[in-house]
């Protein structure tokens, strides 16, 4: 998504070989418009997969799963990082390692949000190791429903994420692809979308 690479090329920050920093429009503030935009790619990359519902993890997730979700007409879920009081009953969950945080969360979502008969949409903002995608991918699972694909809005394509979802079956679609932050230099593959 040429528009997605330039801003990435305008506004990001590459602070080591591994790191890139994107906080003025996804991870910490958030351009609406682009969001938008990407919603509307992620929804015509899946619009024949029958889609019920898009999911996502807590917390720079919501924007580019919301703007999907809406495009795509269908609720949108987030995997809380944190059980709430209100969390009582029917609670699916999963250990995610952040390898931007670098620690392991336990990330969950009621189970009356997802039942077997929908056909579900992954949105993450970053794919690196595919931790998050592989604990959101468990808790799908144990509602019995189906994973019909992880659409990422920026994928390190020098980490193993993506392979590791490849190898499970899972469809990756990633809008700007990363091949190399070395040297402080951005250089992109082609991407999916």
């Amino acid at each position: 998504m040429k528009l997605l690479e330039d801003r990435i090329v305008k506004d990001g920050s590459v602070l080591s070989d591994t790191v890139l920093k994107v906080d003025s429009f996804l991870t910490h503030q958030v351009d609406t418009g682009l969001m938008k935009e990407i919603g509307k790619v992620f929804s015509e990359a899946y619009k024949d997969a029958g889609i019920t519902k898009i999911v996502t993890i807590e917390a720079s997730g919501i924007a580019p799963a919301l703007y999907t979700a809406e495009t795509m007409q269908v609720p949108m879920i987030f995997a809380k990082k944190a059980k709430n009081i209100t969390m009582t009953e029917g609670i699916l969950s999963a250990d995610v390692y952040s390898f931007t945080k670098q620690t392991t969360s336990q990330v969950s979502i009621a189970s009356k949000f997802l039942s077997e008969d929908d056909v579900v949409l992954i949105v993450d903002d970053i794919l690196a190791n595919g931790q998050a995608a592989k604990g959101l991918i468990s808790i799908i699972e144990q509602a019995g429903a189906k994973v019909a694909g992880v659409g990422i809005v920026i994928e390190k394509s020098f980490q193993d994420g993506r392979q590791f979802l490849e190898k499970e079956g899972v469809r990756v679609t990633s809008l700007a692809r990363l091949q190399s932050l070395e040297n402080g230099q951005i250089t992109f593959m082609e991407a999916d979308a």
